[in-house]
Order: C-alpha cells, then sequence, then structure tokens
C-alpha cells in the first residue's frame, strides 16, 4: 500500500493498492496486444471526442484539482488553479492540432528512375508509452504525457510520482468517463523502485516519457531496449543576468514569482541572479525587502503565495546547502526552518561558486546573487555548468538582449522576464545534461508518432 499525505503537516490523505510485478505485467501485455491489433485502434474522430469531452470534465472538477494538488503536493491554492487551467488547455491543445497533424507529399519523378510514382506518408502512432511523471506538477505534467498519447492514438501506462499520485489517479477516471477504453490509458503505482526500471526498460515499450532527476533519467536511457525512443526532462540551474540599463523596480515582482513560485520546485526556477555592480546594491535591497513579505504557510489558504517542500528530506537538504554557502561566506537573507517541510524564502549574496547551492539544482526556496562587471563575465558564468536549460535578462538595451539571446547556452532566453515562464505549446527542452528531446503539447505528439511512407506506382 501507498499513503499519500499532505505535503504540509504531513497529514494522512489517501491510502492506494500498489502494483507488483504480476499487475505490471498484465498491465504491459495488454497495452501491447491493444497496439498490435491494428483494427482495434481508434478512429480520429473518437479520439477527438475523448479529448473534448475530457475538457470539459475537466473543467467542471477545477477547484477539486486544484485543492487536490495543493494537498498532495504543497503547491498554494492560488498556483495550483492556475496549474488546472493550464491542464484544461493543454487538452485542448491536443485536440485542436489533431485538425492539423497530417502527413506530406514525397516528390517523385525527379530522376528517370522515380517516374510514375506518387508518394506519401501516414502519420501512426509509435506503440505503447511508458510515462514517468514528476510531483511538482501532479495534474498538468500527466496531461502533457497522457494527452498526446491519446491524440496521436498510442496505448499508455503512467507512473506518477509516489509522493503525489492522487490527481493522476482522478485524471485517468475521467479519461475512462470521457470514453477511452480503459485499457488505452493506464496507471501503474509501484512501491519498489526496481518495478519501475523494469517498467520503462521493457522491450515491449516503443517510447518512455520521463520527468524527473537527471541521475535516474539518464540511467534508464542507458538500459532501454533496442530501438524505444524516449524524452528526458530534468532540470537546471537557471540564469539570470541584470544589466545596468534594468529597470531594478520592475524586475523585482518577476524575479520574486520565478524564484519562489512552488517554493522553488520548478525546474526552471529562478537560481543564480547575475547583477551588474553599478546596480547590485539597489537590486538587493529591494528583491530583500519583496521576498520577505512574501506570505509563507498552508497552501491551501488563499493568501499563501510560498508552500512547503515535498518531504521533510527535502527541507533538510535545502537547510543543510545554506549552512554550507553561509559558513563559506555568503550573505544570507531569510531560510529559517518554520515547519518539518517549510523553509522560508531564501536570499544568499556572493556564495562560493564550488558551493551546491551555486552549482546544483536546489530546488527550493532560494536564489543565489552575484556581482559582475561586463556582459562577457556574466555569460560565461551562467554558462559554466553542464546543466542547460532556460535563461534570462533583463535589459533596456536591444543590442544587449540580442547578444545574450545569441551567447547564452539555453534552449530558451526570456527577456526581460524570469527563467520560469512557459507555455504549454511552446517547446521545452533541456540540453546537455538537463534533458533529451522536446516537450511541449505539440512536441510530444510529434515524438509519439512514426511516419510512414506510402509509394504508388502507375
Amino acid at each position: 500500500m501507498i499513503e499519500v499525505v499532505q505535503a504540509y503537516d504531513r497529514k494522512h490523505v489517501a491510502e492506494i493498492t500498489s502494483d507488483n510485478a504480476a499487475s505490471l505485467e498484465k498491465k504491459v501485455s495488454t497495452a501491447f496486444k491493444l497496439f498490435k491489433d491494428r483494427r482495434s485502434w481508434l478512429k480520429p474522430h473518437e479520439r477527438l471526442d475523448v479529448l473534448h469531452k475530457l475538457a470539459t470534465l475537466l473543467q467542471e472538477r477545477r477547484e477539486i484539482s486544484a485543492r487536490l494538488i495543493a494537498q498532495e503536493g504543497g503547491k498554494p491554492l492560488t498556483d495550483a488553479l492556475v496549474e488546472t487551467d493550464r491542464a484544461i488547455d493543454g487538452v485542448r491543445c491536443a485536440a485542436d492540432l489533431m485538425r492539423t497533424s497530417g502527413g506530406r507529399e514525397i516528390p517523385m519523378e525527379l530522376t528517370a528512375a522515380s517516374t510514375n510514382r506518387r508518394a506519401w506518408t501516414l502519420i501512426e502512432p509509435i506503440g505503447v508509452v511508458a510515462a514517468i511523471s514528476a510531483f511538482n506538477h501532479p495534474l498538468n505534467l500527466v496531461v502533457h504525457q497522457i494527452a498526446p498519447a491519446i491524440a496521436t492514438g498510442c496505448p499508455i501506462i503512467i507512473k506518477p510520482a509516489t509522493a503525489t499520485p492522487l490527481n493522476c489517479i482522478e485524471f485517468v477516471k475521467l479519461v475512462h468517463l470521457a470514453g477511452l477504453p480503459e485499457a488505452w490509458v493506464q496507471t501503474f503505482l509501484p512501491e519498489e523502485r526496481g518495478l519501475s526500471e523494469a517498467f520503462a526498460t521493457d522491450g515491449r515499450i516503443a517510447f518512455l516519457s520521463f520527468i524527473g532527476s537527471a541521475a535516474v533519467g539518464w540511467s534508464l536511457r542507458s538500459k532501454l531496449a533496442p530501438g524505444t525512443r524516449c524524452a528526458l526532462e530534468h532540470g537546471g540551474v537557471a540564469p539570470v543576468i541584470i544589466d545596468q540599463s534594468a529597470d531594478i523596480e520592475k524586475l523585482i515582482e518577476p524575479l520574486a514569482k520565478g524564484g519562489y513560485y512552488h517554493a522553488g520546485q520548478v525546474c526552471v526556477s529562478v537560481q543564480r541572479i547575475y547583477a551588474h555592480r553599478s546596480v547590485i546594491q539597489e537590486f538587493c535591497e529591494l528583491f530583500q525587502k519583496r521576498v520577505e513579505r512574501l506570505v509563507v504557510g498552508d497552501p491551501l489558504s488563499a493568501q499563501t503565495e510560498v508552500g512547503p517542500l515535498i518531504k521533510p528530506a527535502e527541507a533538510d537538504r535545502v537547510e543543510s546547502w545554506i549552512a554550507e554557502a553561509v559558513s563559506s561566506g555568503a550573505q544570507r537573507f531569510g531560510g529559517d526552518r518554520l515547519s518539518p517541510t517549510t523553509v522560508k524564502p531564501c536570499i544568499l549574496v556572493d556564495p562560493p561558486k564550488s558551493a551546491k547551492a551555486s552549482t546544483h539544482e536546489v530546488f527550493g526556496p532560494l536564489t543565489c546573487i552575484y556581482g559582475f562587471d561586463d556582459l562577457d563575465e556574466a555569460i560565461a558564468e551562467a554558462n559554466s555548468l553542464p546543466v542547460s536549460f532556460q535563461s534570462s535578462i533583463f535589459t533596456q538595451s536591444l543590442a544587449t538582449a540580442l547578444e545574450a539571446a545569441e551567447r547564452l547556452d539555453a534552449s530558451a532566453v526570456m527577456i526581460n522576464d524570469h527563467t520560469a515562464f512557459r507555455t504549454d505549446w511552446m517547446p521545452f527542452a533541456g540540453r546537455r545534461e538537463s534533458g533529451y528531446g522536446v516537450g511541449g503539447i505539440p512536441y510530444t505528439m510529434h515524438e509519439m508518432s512514426a511516419e510512414k511512407m506510402v509509394v504508388f506506382r502507375s
């Protein structure tokens, strides 16, 4: 059995029956048999109808879903409502894309050998999808995995994070209520970590969608069966550059949001802030005042801006990273332990570049501030780590903005916005150690599809 507790106060929420090796085999064999029988594939209009009904059902339980997000994941209710709205839009996005997704004509008769032929491609589902999701967006992340699978016609088995399985379970129930036969979307809830690896590396899996830690993701990729495609979404240590021309007052609010949204438990959360020395004092003073005003507490309260970390062990880790940086000379603001899972938002000024807070993804309510003298120095520091995801620069200089956009090693560069900005239809991908493949509803649909060419000789 798996016990689910509230992230904030560790109170019991639910107990769920876990899956063993026998149930895993049954689920994978069911999905594989379904895919191999092409006569059982659902027509596009049937899948489209399911997605439309699913969006409506999800809209009807918007507040219920948001409250569940706040309970099991600890995300403040106001942000949980935003996550639910994004999930609804994600389902609709997958449905909309079905109207424009299709094959293409391949030119023929360009050589004498290709005369009297016509060629075109068909788009087919790639096969059985194994999806492993993360805790920090327990509804929207599973939508990013399940909705594309429905749209493309892939059977999918999804393993939510053990700490936050309830939104996934409820969402899958809605999928079935919307008319999709149960075998097309199944949940997998193992207690044993070894079963997760067996699930991902099964030879009948055609595509692995993994959202989680780099250590686990890269390990699984190295063990995939031959022919299995994958997409890995890990995290980063997101850098922000504040140019000397930046309007300091206007960037305080977006950086406070980008750094402390969901207590920093976001893979592109603002973590490293490089401020030009001519503006660093003003920035630090204003930023500190704003961070101190952040309301920390029960995520079910409408006033809360920063909730808990997912587990006490994570709060212990963040606390230890803060202590390490301070012992090495960093100046600290905030960071007090308020409860077993809650840490007050923290700012570290000039932590050592070798400190964990400077080099590893903190996944907690912590930002680090460093000074720089010229843009070359800031860009070099921003690009100095083996992780690479989203980054940003604040500036009023068009030339500086364009130069940074070209030179920052990132999959996306935000100009005058924080690093955690995302829409669900844009490409979302980590480079280098931060991931593999491209996320986002349209891109995941592409990853879950296979193109078949038909050549007709007349």
